[in-house]
């Protein structure tokens, strides 16, 4: 397992992946990746896991866009 929290200048970015692919990603209250759904500015989607490299791009990308960038 795999779980870290790094503090950023604006907010919080936890990472948390599993062994069995389980997964928890968080960007403070603005987006968040568990299992199978995201949550972007409270807004909820259903999410297809398909590798860990493409978990994180999508991850960044919509932080990038919950942020304005």
């Amino acid at each position: 397992m795999l779980y870290e929290t790094v503090a950023l200048e604006d907010g919080l970015l936890e990472i948390e992946l599993r062994r069995d692919f389980s997964y928890r990603l968080r960007y403070g209250d603005l987006v968040e990746y568990v299992d199978e759904r995201r949550r972007v500015r409270g807004r909820s989607f259903p999410y297809e896991f398909r590798s860990v490299e493409q978990l994180r791009y999508d991850f960044e990308q919509d932080v990038k866009r919950a942020k304005g960038a």
